[in-house]
């Protein structure tokens, strides 16, 4: 089930980030240790994450996932092992929440891009996936939210 989507202009914000180019498959696998690796990284810097987790998807093709692992920060990162200091850009996106377990946002992302194009809107390559709350929060799978972010072209 997703949220009523709409467009909205996002602000520059810092973040730290791990980038993992794998296959498909390997997705639940790699995705837990990077967040393990990159909020042991920023601890080790003396610095508290500034969001929520996010996923950023530089290009979704059927067998690989070339994506950012990431979080916001208030304060720069120092390159330390995998992790490096980016940001996530000012930009015009379509945005909505998904409610449910992960299992669902394969549902939620069809539905999602189903009204972006419907509504006139040419979305970018790429997308986000900010985790609001998930397993941190919740044990309850119903109670999990996703903000899904799409950058938009026009």
């Amino acid at each position: 089930m997703i949220d009523t989507p709409h467009i909205t202009q996002t602000i520059a914000q810092q973040t730290a980030i791990i980038r993992l180019t794998i296959p498909r498959a390997e997705m639940m696998t790699a995705f837990c240790p990077a967040v393990g690796e990159l909020m042991a990284t920023l601890a080790a810097q003396g610095i508290t994450p500034a969001g929520p987790v996010f996923a950023h998807h530089l290009k979704m093709t059927p067998g690989i996932f070339d994506f950012e692992v990431g979080v916001a920060v208030a304060t720069p990162v120092a390159a330390a092992g995998r992790m490096k200091p980016s940001e996530w850009p000012a930009m015009k996106v379509a945005r909505t929440v998904s409610r449910g377990p992960y299992e669902e946002l394969p549902d939620a992302w069809g539905k999602f891009t189903e009204w972006i194009a419907t509504n006139g809107h040419t979305p970018a390559e790429d997308l986000w996936e900010c985790y609001v709350a998930g397993p941190q929060t919740s044990a309850d799978p119903t109670r999990w939210q996703t903000e899904l972010n799409q950058p938009l072209m026009r």
